[in-house]
């Protein structure tokens, strides 16, 4: 042996009895991030997890009617915390930031009776999580409350290739109901027991859609919950047990569809 290996050896030895450690890479901070639909500006809310040693799953978080809020920037930092890189997308653009109930009422509507127009933001929201270094683009995911719970059926009603779906008090109805079969992802809707805003003909419908299309699915009812149940800033409408059933319910369903 030569002098420069035995040299070299005890560096060897005390280099094999090391614990191994991955080398961990620092995401960046999350925050606003500008982004267009063509000419139409428009802002989102990034948030990760504070270290990466790999790309991780991504999810995208659709609003309310009232818009890009502190309830869907809270979610994906909630998200975040739990490992993902989630990206709270705007529907709506820079130039649109309702700031009434009827107002929202005029901006949503807008998508929900245009819904290649509403498609089309989706998949806006959808690449810019996508085109993120700290995302696994194989493995993403789409979750919306409200408004947006119609829209994460919708952008999986599109056939896009997401791994999950789920619907947080959403609407049910699609004027294209034959788009479900191109549905590729698992999809759950978790739906008030107690929710006005959604007859029961229009779960009835929803039912018989995912059963005709053959999709894989489920449906979560919360007894007694109304709609909106999971906003933590509605007193009237938060209702904690059910909020707490359905955010666990939708991280089994991650923790089960990113794995395979």
């Amino acid at each position: 042996m030569s002098f420069c290996a035995v040299r070299m050896l005890p560096r060897l030895i005390l280099a094999l009895t090391l614990p191994f450690t991955p080398i961990l890479v620092h995401a960046q901070p999350g925050g606003t991030v500008p982004y267009a639909d063509g000419e139409v500006a428009l802002e989102g809310y990034l948030a990760l997890p504070p270290e990466l040693a790999a790309p991780v799953p991504g999810v995208l978080v659709v609003h309310q009617w009232m818009g890009l809020t502190d309830h869907e920037r809270e979610i994906a930092d909630r998200l975040a915390s739990e490992g993902y890189a989630a990206f709270a997308c705007d529907i709506y653009g820079q130039d649109d930031r309702p700031g009434s109930q009827s107002e929202a009422g005029r901006s949503a509507g807008k998508y929900k009776n245009d819904v290649t127009l509403y498609r089309r933001r989706l998949q806006r929201g959808l690449d810019m999580l996508r085109s993120r270094p700290e995302v696994d683009g194989a493995r993403l995911a789409v979750i919306g409350y409200c408004f947006g719970g119609t829209g994460a059926l919708e952008l999986a009603r599109s056939g896009v290739d997401i791994k999950a779906a789920v619907s947080f008090h959403g609407g049910l109805s699609t004027p294209h109901p034959e788009d479900a079969r191109e549905i590729k992802g698992t999809i759950l809707a978790c739906h008030g027991g107690s929710d006005s805003a959604v007859p029961d003909a229009e779960l009835r419908g929803f039912i018989q859609e995912m059963r005709d299309a053959g999709v894989d699915w489920y449906l979560m009812m919360f007894g007694n919950a109304v709609h909106g149940f999971t906003h933590r800033h509605d007193p009237q409408r938060y209702d904690a047990k059910a909020e707490a059933r359905s955010w666990n319910a939708m991280l089994g369903l991650f923790r089960d569809v990113f794995a395979q």
